[in-house]
């Protein structure tokens, strides 16, 4: 079996590349190390049979979308702090398993769409609102806290954050117009280390959106409660609708959480393209 990994050593933390190579040789795989943090660092010169990624939630979308380009199969291996993908497709979180998975030739895979902000490919959420300012307020407490930090942050912004103006259109039609909590757009609809999107399905070529309109702060509570049980789109006030493209008009400037990274999406335009990547899931 032959892999090519893509390695994030920021992730989580810290990520031992080496660590990571070791594992995999030891699983009976060869390995190239194609690049790390976003540098080249070999290329191969054989089609792998898999791109192995080693990252946290946001360095998997680009690598997935290489792979689905090859096209070959994708590994997975989290080291961040959520994981939020592999925990959605039930990957093990052990760095031993997880190489023994990506190195089994007989391992069965399965179909993931992959989503675009804009050019930018994502295979979990993107949203704005409350989201953001949480992952700020996540941001500092990771080491200590982990996978908590992102329980404190939302916390945070609940008390404080203000609502977005938000005008959601899904394959041409309105879904909401108005001041919102948050705005989702997603593929797994897993986000916030284990929040997740209750009716989004990874598989079927489409992308959820879910709007959250604004209301009582005191009713974020049972919100995140139904981001945690998966019972999200039935809460009233939750606005949903599924298709291949999203609109959002948000105030200029707006930052997006994709994936869990922060970043701008000019102009903000989700789409499901047809793109699919074969994850290696055992």
């Amino acid at each position: 079996m032959r892999l090519a990994l893509i390695a994030n050593r920021a992730a989580g933390g810290g990520t031992d590349v080496d660590a990571i190579v070791e594992a995999l040789r030891a699983a009976g795989a060869k390995v190239t190390v194609q690049a790390v943090d976003g540098a080249p660092v070999e290329l191969p010169t054989t089609r792998p049979d898999r791109y192995v990624v080693a990252s946290g939630d946001g360095g998997i979308g680009p690598v997935a979308a290489m792979a689905a380009a090859a096209p070959v199969p994708l590994a997975v291996l989290p080291t961040g702090t959520a994981n939020d993908f592999a925990r959605a497709l039930g990957l093990p979180s052990e760095l031993q398993a997880a190489a023994r998975l990506a190195a089994d030739p007989r391992a069965r895979t399965r179909a993931v769409e992959l989503l675009r902000a804009g050019e930018r490919p994502f295979v979990n959420a993107a949203s704005a609102g409350l989201s953001v300012d949480a992952a700020r307020r996540a941001a500092p407490l990771k080491r200590v806290l982990g996978p908590l930090a992102y329980a404190a942050g939302a916390a945070g912004a609940a008390l404080t954050a203000p609502p977005l103006a938000c005008r959601a259109e899904v394959d041409g039609r309105v879904l909401f117009d108005g001041p919102a909590w948050q705005v989702m757009v997603t593929g797994t609809g897993a986000f916030g280390a284990g929040a997740r999107l209750d009716v989004a399905d990874a598989g079927d070529g489409l992308l959820d959106v879910a709007v959250v309109a604004a209301g009582s702060r005191s009713a974020l509570a049972r919100r995140a409660l139904a981001m945690r049980s998966g019972a999200l789109s039935a809460q009233p006030g939750v606005h949903h609708a599924r298709g291949r493209q999203a609109d959002l008009g948000v105030p200029d400037g707006t930052c997006f959480n994709v994936d869990g990274e922060l970043c701008r999406v000019e102009p903000p335009c989700f789409r499901a393209r047809g793109e699919r990547v074969d994850v290696v899931v055992g």
